[in-house]
């Protein structure tokens, strides 16, 4: 049977024409009105039926948007309630921390620049140039973790100050009566002596932070007492210029000046962080925030409270990321463990025998894949305590016991001076041969200024300024060992390699892996290739 729909776009059976025969009868059923109600029992029944639907239809749609509407609204509850309990029971352990110091030494709002200096404070030309005068203020915040009136904060609050005072929640002020400070972390710690025991944070685990997690940050920016913002955590790990010896949460909670030494504070309620730095052009929050990993900031803590100072332990080596190229060189996955390039005389690790080139998996048990991760676990290591260390030389894993002693005050990574200092700007060449693709010049004889036996390696005797080796700091007088994970011996083996080495691929920016004999030891360095 065909179909028609009416202007409604409703779909109705096309019904049949009466018969001439019927046309009294259907006279009879035309209403007083004079609508036609010859087909009304059928009709009547359909409309009916379909208002229903209509109707029945929409009171369900409204029933389920009213629905998902209460449950956003629930969801919104339930996040607002967490934000609340969270900062109740943060806020009365947040102090507000003013310092006064000479002008010299002033800092006005005490938040570092991560990409240098700190907000408010002079240039270095400038700084030594200021007459005595009034002392100049500075304003930060803190977090008391002990009830006996231990307090956190970052150490750009209280360096130089001349007086420290702290402001409690509620009012109470106190001078501090100690301070001790770690400038490569930028934490402190202030003792302050109350009539009795405060309210403490608790520090919670930083390592279970993830990215998008909630998180609160509390303090006394620009002067307003306890105030709280909220955001996520945006990355981790992050290195910045102002600080050697940490690693930070970002966040876009909102950090401005005077939120320096303040706690970020998770769901629970617990200091996951401290906050320290902002990136901005503007000086003032611009949606990323930089704070300390609590996990790092209780070690520190506990060290300044057991020793007055940090005690790290060190092993004496520089590291690297095993990158593809490295990667493909060693005979390695990318990202499997950490790369020895350099080891410094007389340290631990050159006292057990690691090597240049070697592949540390594993320090006391725990798994690397960054240098940052074998950084923490290295100083947090105790003092003169024996460490098993897994490595891969030569393609095999081997294990090594080193003993982690104190890193010394005055140490700092050797320069690359190697021996530039000690030989002419040219050596003369003997029995050389130019490599183009580095812009060095090699000889298989060793220089009299160099201690290296014949026969390992090849010995650089020339070095252009402007090319590929210069770069990574090459200097004549350096001996190439090995090029990737092959040792060499003549040049013949060493252009051999270089040509086998290109013929590996990656790209041209990660360069060539060299291990070369300096006159501080051997270290690794990538030359790019032309």
């Amino acid at each position: 049977m065909a179909t028609m729909y009416d202007c409604r776009s409703t779909w109705l059976p096309r019904l049949p024409r009466p018969r001439r025969e019927d046309s009294a009868e259907a006279a009879r059923t035309v209403s007083p009105a004079g609508g036609c109600c010859r087909y009304s029992p059928i009709l009547m029944l359909f409309v009916l039926f379909a208002v229903g639907l209509v109707l029945g239809g929409d009171a369900r749609l409204r029933q389920c948007v009213a629905a998902e509407d209460d449950a956003a609204l629930v969801s919104a509850r339930a996040l607002s309630k967490a934000f609340r309990k969270s900062a109740k029971a943060v806020i009365p352990t947040v102090v507000k921390i003013t310092t006064s110091s000479s002008p010299r030494m002033g800092r006005g709002l005490n938040l570092p620049n991560p990409f240098g200096g700190r907000f408010g404070e002079p240039p270095d030309d400038q700084a030594d140039q200021a007459d005595d005068g009034p002392q100049m203020p500075g304003l930060g915040s803190g977090v008391i973790i002990d009830a006996g009136g231990v307090i956190l904060t970052n150490e750009h609050v209280v360096k130089g100050a001349d007086q420290v005072l702290v402001e409690l929640a509620d009012g109470r002020q106190f001078k501090a009566a100690d301070v001790k400070i770690d400038p490569q972390s930028d934490l402190a710690i202030v003792r302050i002596k109350a009539d009795g025991p405060l309210p403490a944070a608790k520090l919670g685990d930083s390592d279970a932070l993830d990215i998008g997690d909630w998180v609160l940050a509390i303090g006394n920016p620009f002067d307003l007492d306890l105030t709280v913002s909220a955001g996520i955590i945006s990355s981790k790990g992050r290195v910045l210029p102002s600080s050697r010896r940490a690693h930070f949460l970002q966040t876009d909670a909102a950090i401005n000046p005077g939120n320096s030494g303040g706690p970020l504070v998770n769901l629970e309620g617990e200091v996951v962080g401290i906050n320290t730095a902002i990136a901005s052009a503007s000086g003032v929050y611009e949606g990323v925030g930089f704070a300390i990993p609590s996990n790092l900031a209780r070690w520190v803590a506990d060290q300044l409270i057991t020793h007055g100072r940090v005690r790290r332990a060190y092993l004496g080596v520089a590291i690297a990321e095993v990158s593809p190229r490295v990667a493909r060189e060693l005979g390695v996955a990318v990202r499997q463990g950490v790369l020895v390039s350099e080891i410094f005389p007389n340290s631990p690790a050159a006292k057990a025998q690691l090597q240049a080139g070697d592949i540390i998996t594993a320090f006391a048990g725990r798994s690397v894949t960054q240098p940052r991760e074998l950084q923490e676990l290295v100083e947090r290591a105790a003092i003169d305590s024996t460490q098993t260390v897994r490595i891969v030389r030569n393609g095999r894993p081997r294990e090594l016991s080193i003993t982690v002693e104190a890193l010394p005050d005055d140490f700092d990574r050797p320069s690359r001076r190697s021996l530039n200092d000690l030989l002419p700007e040219q050596a003369e060449p003997a029995a050389d041969w130019w490599c183009e693709s580095l812009q060095i010049e090699v000889s298989e004889s060793s220089l009299d200024h160099f201690e290296q036996d014949e026969g390992e390696g090849v010995t650089i005797t020339r070095v252009a300024p402007d090319g590929p080796a210069a770069e990574v700091g090459l200097r004549p007088g350096m001996r190439i060992l090995r090029v990737g994970s092959v040792s060499i011996n003549t040049i013949d083996e060493f252009r051999s390699e270089l040509r086998s080495a290109v013929g590996r691929g990656g790209r041209a920016d990660e360069g060539v892996l060299l291990m070369v004999q300096t006159a501080e030891g051997a270290r690794f360095v990538s030359p790019r290739l032309p």
